[in-house]
């Protein structure tokens, strides 16, 4: 499977994992408690899948980054949590930041394979 595949799984377990630590209220409750452990451990797999092709400065920035938009839009649209101009620019020099390294890390893949296919 493509590393950038493997990469955008771990952030969406990441992202249910995030989402079951909300709802379980500090693990008071059972069930999702143990769904975010278990989303949690699957994210961390995929995500070190992803690191032995990917480099790990890339894979850590994007993990967090783009969990993080998207954890912060679920807060604001699902939980009510509090919205302004401010934090909405923060998020957005967030994802430019990780649009920006993986474009940045699809041109040294290319280079990569230019030098491996002339070989």
């Amino acid at each position: 499977m493509n590393a950038w595949a493997l990469l955008i799984l771990g952030i969406v377990f990441e992202v249910m994992g995030s989402f079951c630590l909300k709802l379980s209220h500090g693990f008071t409750n059972l069930w999702p408690s143990l769904f975010g452990f278990v989303f949690f451990v699957i994210a961390l797999s995929l995500i070190t899948l992803s690191a032995k092709i990917l480099d790990i400065g890339v894979v850590y920035a994007v993990w967090s980054g783009v969990g993080i938009v998207i954890i912060s839009t679920i807060g604001m649209s699902y939980f009510g949590e509090a919205i302004s101009i401010k934090k909405i620019a923060c998020i957005s020099l967030i994802l430019i930041g990780v649009l920006g390294l993986h474009s940045e890390s699809f041109a040294d893949t290319k280079e990569q394979e230019d030098v491996y296919s002339a070989e």
